[in-house]
């Protein structure tokens, strides 16, 4: 272990009522390689920002090493160059110039980019400057928050080569599960007011955290044993001249015993999939179709068949026409060209992020999820699914339109399991789902004897699930008929680097099926984020006029309870604990919904470029 670079000490932060960690210490040692983890609104990005000082602890102190040379990637920054990116990287960075553009090369980068102004090119690009500008820095502890935001596979295995290989240490925020476990030697967890530092990656993460549970368990049995043991002395000896001395030393040590907490062990969810209803052999043929929006040809000359027992894995560059072709397939938008040829009995489930709109407000999470589910399905089945995808006691009555965000996705993901489809389309399914949950629909799909058909930009995900691979590239489609792992490897290898992933390239090659770029679907994907960012937006105004009036609520009471001015003590009691619940979950629903909108405003800043 080398120096320490960064320690924290007993940090405490907190928004209102929402703790985000308490007494939290831990230190970053040089080259240390961390994962950063925890559920969305932890405080994840706020320790960075606390790390970096554009936030403050409350209480608590950072100490930093005075050999401590410090980068930060933010997910957005407004990181703003008035030269050109070549000229500002050779006046500003300690490694060479050409260096930097041998690495940038591989990240993608041409000479176009460098010769352009940062304001010029796409977010995704604009990342991939400011990582190029950190590395030539030297810096010898980086924060990295969502780096793989925007890459596509080439550049993120160049990414994740060059983690492998840093000799200085670093502090990585990432949902790419397979990302982590390849470059990281130590997990962070950020959760529950808590931030605790484990060694080994994210597999031994797990582990460990199943271990240590077991081993709480076990010491909390034993405990509430000893305890049990010291009262049953204490009421049978306790009035016994004899033993009284005794009895009140045991129950003096009884008082000073520190009870054993058992915090939430990690849950192991299984997803048991109703099987699927039968079909023949053939699901589905489509033959030189053109895929689109009106007459806007995005995919030209399609040609696909699926088999029962297919799992085809979409993958291609951000924009590339994957979701189209999913919603084509889906029959969720009409072909330009062409039609679909459907196998005998087969019934198809879609599931994409716009899926829990279509929910019932009205509807229960187990009435929601049973909604459309197969007749042989039973309401064991449901209540199975809704609780291996964190719905369980109380929350199944939770109605919809009470529901976050990513509690809808569940939702809509349930209902989806429970309809005994023969074909499966999902479109990014592990979004809002945690590490836990991801693995067990994993695990289930992996089993499903149906045919899936999906898009994810989780490679654990996709590599697991899929037993073929469709590249969708520049406007063409090209099978794979192996695993992801060795389509990963064929990248890896350069067998397929004749493809050009510039940019420009890409929207010159899109170009060939129309003479110029699909406006409307470009209008129609601004319109769509910017209309999710004013729903955020009016989320988090709606939850913090509902705190303040629940504040002011709470606030009386608590002063009626100190004061003993209140006319029934027990009923004031629990309604502060009511209003105390409904504050807290205010405030949850708000950071998410806070969350979501700095996400859609970096797809927003992305699609403007």
């Amino acid at each position: 272990m080398g120096i320490t670079l960064l320690q924290l000490q007993d940090g405490h932060k907190a928004y209102g009522a929402k703790v985000l960690f308490d007494q939290a210490t831990f230190a970053i040692n040089e080259g240390e390689h961390v994962g950063v983890i925890g559920p969305n609104g932890a405080g994840k990005t706020t320790l960075f920002k606390i790390l970096v000082d554009q936030e403050h602890l409350d209480q608590g102190i950072v100490t930093k090493s005075q050999q401590l040379r410090l980068g930060y990637l933010e997910q957005e920054s407004d990181w703003n160059i008035s030269e050109k990116v070549e000229e500002y990287l050779d006046k500003n960075c300690i490694t060479p110039l050409w260096e930097l553009k041998q690495f940038g090369l591989k990240l993608g980068l041409t000479e176009r980019h460098f010769q352009s102004h940062l304001k010029e090119l796409s977010g995704g690009f604009r990342m991939r400057v400011k990582l190029l500008y950190l590395i030539g820095q030297e810096p010898n502890l980086l924060l990295l928050d969502e780096p793989t935001n925007f890459l596509d596979l080439e550049t993120l295995l160049v990414l994740e080569s060059f983690l492998q290989e840093y000799k200085g240490a670093f502090l990585l925020i990432s949902h790419d599960r397979e990302f982590l476990r390849r470059v990281t030697d130590h997990i962070l967890e950020v959760e529950g007011g808590d931030i605790v530092k484990f060694a080994g990656n994210l597999d031994d993460y797990f582990e460990q955290k199943a271990m240590l549970a077991e081993l709480l368990q076990k010491q909390a049995l034993s405990q509430a044993a000893k305890k049990k043991s010291i009262m049953d002395f204490v009421t049978r000896f306790g009035a016994k001249a004899t033993k009284a001395k005794q009895a009140q030393s045991r129950l003096k040590a009884l008082e000073k015993m520190e009870t054993i907490e058992i915090k939430a062990a990690p849950t192991h969810s299984h997803i048991h999939i109703p099987p699927a209803s039968p079909t023949g052999k053939v699901i589905l043929e489509v033959e030189n179709a053109d895929c689109g929006y009106g007459d806007k040809v995005i995919l030209k000359d399609v040609t696909v068949r699926l088999e029962r027992g297919n799992h085809l894995g979409i993958v291609g560059l951000n924009g590339a026409g994957k979701s189209t072709l999913l919603k084509s397939l889906g029959e969720q938008i009409p072909l330009v060209k062409g039609s679909i040829k459907w196998g005998h009995q087969v019934s198809l489930s879609y599931f994409a992020q716009h899926t829990p709109e279509a929910l019932n407000p009205e509807h229960t999470v187990i009435e929601a999820m049973a909604a459309l589910a197969h007749k042989e399905v039973t309401q064991q089945d449901v209540l199975n699914i809704a609780g291996s995808l964190l719905f369980s006691g109380d929350a199944v009555h939770k109605k919809v339109k009470v529901l976050s965000g990513g509690e809808k996705s569940r939702v809509a993901l349930g209902q989806i399991l429970l309809q005994k489809s023969p074909l499966l389309l999902l479109d990014e399914p592990t979004n809002h789902l945690d590490f836990d949950t991801v693995e067990a629909l994993t695990g289930a799909l992996e089993k499903y004897e149906g045919t899936i058909v999906t898009v994810s930009h989780d490679r654990g995900f996709i590599g697991r699930v899929a037993n073929k691979i469709l590249e969708v590239n520049h406007g063409k489609l090209t099978l794979y008929p192996g695993t992801y792992d060795e389509y990963v490897w064929s990248l890896q290898k350069g067998f397929l680097s004749e493809r050009v992933f510039d940019a420009d390239a890409k929207r010159a090659a899109t170009a060939t099926a129309s003479d110029e770029p699909s406006k409307f679907n470009y209008k129609e994907e601004r319109k769509r984020i910017e209309g999710l960012i004013k729903k955020a937006q009016k989320l988090i105004e709606d939850s913090d006029k509902k705190i303040n009036i629940l504040a002011v609520k709470r606030d009386s009471l608590n002063e009626a309870l100190a004061t003993g001015s209140a006319q029934n003590s027990a009923t004031t009691a629990k309604e502060l604990h009511d209003i105390s619940g409904q504050i807290e979950d205010l405030e949850s629903q708000m950071l998410e919904a806070m969350e979501n909108q700095h996400q859609y405003e970096q797809e927003l800043k992305s699609l403007i470029g």
